[in-house]
């Protein structure tokens, strides 16, 4: 289940790119809340936080945000997890965003693991528990990987994303009616371009489900009639008044 403070509206386009996402994941309910609380303070002007009580539930919303071409700066991960330990978490993350920066919390028992794994996962950094003051012990190593980050970091598309074939049909008409209205969007094609054959295993389909369209908050339509896409994106499909004095239709540059 998705946790985030600051969600955008689903399925609408954007203008400008969303705030890069700080993502927190701990089991401990009680800890996850300190973490969260602490990052949402220090960096909340310019990201957003995320958070997440299991390996599991947090990877499924990485998903999601892979989908809708969010970025995630970095990962703050409690090591002694039930379902999977941090480090196994991290490397199944690095998958979808491998240039986020990566921490471990861990107990002082674990911390020659965590020497270990910086060496050898590319964990960028580990921090004890507990990290009080955060203005001592938390917020300085984080803020000079931010800064890491953002150095290397490209912005990403905010709007939708459209998977297809140049020779389909239907995936020109999905074009033309996104161009009509003045939608933004990426269309990629997915005989060509390595990223999209990516988003399309991600979503769960396949080249019979073409063409599918990738909404900003992470839903996927498969195939879908353009009064399905206007619905979704909030265009006007119906007419705001009764009686008009003109009406002009089929026109167009002309």
């Amino acid at each position: 289940m998705l946790t985030t403070d600051g969600t955008p509206s689903a399925g609408g386009t954007r203008s400008s790119e969303p705030k890069p996402i700080l993502f927190a994941v701990d089991d401990d309910l009680g800890v996850l809340g300190a973490v969260a609380r602490d990052l949402r303070r220090e960096y909340g002007e310019h990201y957003r936080v995320m958070r997440a009580s299991s390996a599991a539930d947090a990877l499924a919303d990485l998903e999601k945000l892979r989908l809708a071409n969010h970025a995630v700066a970095l990962f703050l991960v409690d090591q002694r997890m039930p379902d999977r330990s941090g480090l196994e978490f991290l490397a199944d993350a690095r998958e979808l965003y491998p240039d986020a920066k990566r921490v471990l919390l861990t107990a002082y028992a674990d911390s020659q693991a965590s020497i270990q794994a910086i060496n050898e996962t590319r964990l960028d950094y580990y921090l004890m528990k507990p990290w009080d003051p955060p203005e001592e012990r938390l917020y300085p190593y984080i803020s000079e990987l931010l800064d890491d980050w953002r150095a290397e970091h490209r912005s990403a598309y905010a709007g939708l994303t459209l998977l297809g074939l140049p020779y389909s049909a239907a995936t020109h008409d999905l074009k033309d009616f996104l161009a009509r209205n003045l939608v933004p969007y990426r269309w990629l094609d997915v005989e060509t371009e390595a990223e999209a054959r990516e988003l399309l295993a991600l979503s769960a389909k396949g080249a019979a489900d073409l063409p599918v369209l990738l909404l900003t908050d992470g839903s996927v339509l498969v195939k879908p009639t353009t009064a399905e896409i206007a619905e979704r994106i909030g265009l006007q499909t119906t007419a705001g008044m009764e009686l008009y004095d003109l009406v002009i239709v089929g026109a167009g540059p002309a």
